[in-house]
């Protein structure tokens, strides 16, 4: 007997409708349809490392994953193992003294606690401080939380900090969090101590709690190391930080991430960590501890990697004419768009008709409009095969002409 089933429309709660578009799904499939013609295409867009993680690190894992203990549950904030050995690094690095107990949390990679401390501490209506342009995950926390965002610009004219001066008295009264990355993605800008004291002093007089992205924390150059948030004094009172071992080591698809700092923001992270999962497998927890206490040339060998890259690529940059400053840090490059071109029309130029990948600025935020991001993310080779490609479509001038 046939039965006639119509189909029904299910309706997703508000938050799913709020949801920010994701911006870069869109220059994904822009590349791959480019990719699936059998164009030799270039990606310079995306942030995915792409070295692999060094050995010593693979070996610890698949020993580990051979110990039956890491084959039931973990403890539900993680083994003390591991929250001891990242504070080691940061006392080593940073000189910034950590208590495992209360001051660590573990996370499933930096991104989700960025989304989570949103989901801690916004309610409905209250205001996050986000700089623009940033990493859009910032915004994707807040809508969850149903917060409202207010962009604090970063301009080339402020070397990429926010202007904490500019910003209104009635917003900043209305804040409860706010959103910093340095070295920032996309600018590559890196922040200096007296930055830092001044986010603390306006986070206590606000009463505003501070959420430092360190995700490209040991990628600097010039010889200049990037200052953790925490090295300021007080900022344990105000804020947390988070660190993840995806640029560091190489790690990033291992998805393993730290919330450092106040233990009141700690306890929450861990309190609504134990609403969505049991940490991470023991065996990844075991290599991680061991990446971040062993050896660690391959990190000043990475950063060494990063800056020949960024030589050879501004080297070519300035064969064709394109003028730009160079990153201080990441392993992000923060190029002006030419004259004529918005950032999603001089990226799909170069997508189309010079088989390169450049992630738009105004995928960062609407001040990121005028730019594109590039990464360091291929070879040397290959990074000058790629401007090549660029300097022949005769947009720019070159400074011999």
């Amino acid at each position: 007997m046939d039965v006639d089933v119509q189909k029904r429309h299910i309706k997703p709660a508000d938050r799913m409708v709020g949801l920010p578009t994701q911006f870069f799904a869109k220059l994904v499939a822009k590349a791959n349809a480019q990719i699936a013609k059998g164009r030799d295409v270039i990606n310079l867009g995306q942030g995915n490392p792409d070295q692999p993680t060094p050995p010593h690190i693979v070996s610890k894992l698949q020993e580990s994953a051979t110990n039956p203990l890491y084959h039931k549950y973990p403890p539900f904030s993680g083994y003390a193992f591991l929250k001891e050995a990242v504070a080691t690094r940061y006392k080593e690095d940073y000189n910034v003294d950590l208590d495992p107990t209360t001051e660590v949390a573990i996370l499933f990679g930096g991104k989700t606690g960025l989304v989570e401390i949103s989901q801690c501490l916004l309610n409905p209506g209250d205001v996050c401080l986000v700089p623009d342009p940033g990493y859009p995950d910032y915004w994707s926390g807040v809508s969850l939380a149903g917060g409202e965002m207010s962009f604090m610009p970063l301009t080339k004219d402020n070397r990429y900090l926010p202007d904490l001066t500019a910003i209104d008295n009635e917003i900043s009264s209305r804040a409860k969090l706010m959103f910093m990355n340095y070295p920032n993605n996309p600018t590559g800008a890196v922040a200096d101590p007296k930055f830092y004291e001044d986010v603390v002093k306006f986070a206590n007089e606000h009463n505003v709690v501070v959420a430092s992205d360190f995700a490209y924390g040991a990628i600097g150059f010039d010889g200049v190391k990037p200052i953790s948030f925490l090295q300021t004094p007080g900022a344990k009172e105000v804020g947390v930080e988070f660190y993840t071992l995806s640029k560091t080591y190489n790690m990033a698809g291992w998805r393993v991430g730290f919330a450092l700092g106040n233990p009141d923001i700690v306890a929450m992270i861990n309190l609504i960590q134990d609403h969505y999962y049991c940490s991470l497998f023991g065996g990844i927890q075991e290599a991680a501890a061991l990446a971040l206490t062993g050896p660690q040339q391959c990190v000043e060998e990475l950063g060494a990697l990063y800056e020949r890259r960024r030589e050879a690529l501004f080297a070519a940059l300035d064969r064709i004419g394109w003028r730009a400053e160079r990153p201080g840090g990441s392993f992000f490059c923060w190029l002006p768009v030419p004259e004529g071109y918005t950032s999603e029309s001089f990226a799909d130029k170069l997508l189309f008709e010079a088989d390169v990948v450049v992630a738009p600025g105004v995928g960062f935020g609407t001040h990121g409009e005028g730019y594109v991001r590039l990464g360091l993310l291929t070879s040397e080779a290959r990074l000058e095969e790629a401007i090549e490609r660029i300097g022949k479509l005769g947009i720019f001038t070159n400074s011999s002409d």
